[in-house]
């Protein structure tokens, strides 16, 4: 079985979508950065095989990665300073 650029495509958006379900500032923006790497480190892939093991791993990482959202998403926290909006100021 090969995989298509196009099946490749949205596995990577739908694993950026369930990593901005994250609460947490920390995850969320680790898992955004650990996938936008590692799609861009195997974007030169050509061999079928070695596309084909990096698309099951990735899809692997994807169910991993809706477990932790479900998860985190049980012992929410506060927002940390970084997330919290600036107030505006009345002069």
């Amino acid at each position: 079985m090969s995989v298509s650029s196009k099946q490749v495509l949205k596995l990577y958006r739908d694993m950026m979508r369930e990593a901005k379900k994250f609460h947490a500032y920390n995850f969320r923006n680790y898992a955004l950065r650990r996938i936008k790497d590692g799609f861009s480190m195997n974007k030169g892939l050509t061999d079928s095989k070695e596309v084909l093991a990096k698309y099951n791993s990735a899809l692997k990482s994807f169910e991993m990665l809706k477990r932790q959202v479900i998860v985190t998403s049980l012992y929410k926290t506060d927002n940390i300073v970084v997330e919290k909006k600036r107030e505006k100021c009345i002069e």
